[in-house]
């Protein structure tokens, strides 16, 4: 039963990520949404291994053609979408719930201090491969100023939301373990 309750986890947390996916606000040249809240938050729950797998699955729902990523039409277009502007984010993505899910399974999540600086660098290796990648396919100078520059601040806030988040909500619940 323990499987099964995992796999129902990992579709919610795709189901999330989609729904985060299509939360857009526009601000400037680039949309902004709320996915990296939303992997914070999975990888800070799920921790290392849950929140991976959650990842590869949204991953595999996008390249198998499902419209769970930001811009994709009703009809996602899979692998191609994944291989221009966004794929280095998108790698980033799962990375990213790989650094938070290791920092909570350490127990970081139950400090919002410990937490941001975990998330911080979740989001920062994001961003350098987001960027790099990006850079690959525009060069460098346009890859910071669209890619890189107008998220800074959106997810700097990002990441304090989800570190606050987090510890307060594992307060709230009964212990686990």
């Amino acid at each position: 039963m323990r499987i099964v309750g995992q796999i129902l986890l990992a579709v919610v947390g795709t189901l999330l990520l989609t729904l985060s996916a299509k939360t857009k606000v526009v601000l400037g040249p680039v949309d902004l949404s709320l996915q990296t809240l939303a992997v914070l938050l999975i990888a800070a729950a799920f921790g290392f291994r849950l929140g991976v797998a959650t990842l590869l699955l949204y991953m595999a729902q996008g390249a198998m053609g499902f419209p769970v990523f930001q811009s994709t039409p009703e009809k996602g277009i899979g692998i191609a979408y994944m291989l221009g502007g966004t794929g280095g984010y998108l790698a980033g993505f799962v990375v990213m719930a790989a650094i938070v899910g290791w920092a909570s399974d350490r127990g970081m999540d139950r400090n919002p201090v410990r937490l941001f600086g975990a998330m911080l660098v979740a989001e920062a290796v994001m961003l350098a491969m987001g960027f790099a990648w990006l850079a690959t396919l525009i060069g460098a100078d346009k890859a910071w100023t669209f890619g890189v520059a107008p998220f800074i601040v959106p997810d700097l806030i990002k990441v304090g939301l989800a570190s606050a988040i987090v510890p307060a909500v594992w307060a709230l619940l009964p212990k686990r373990g």
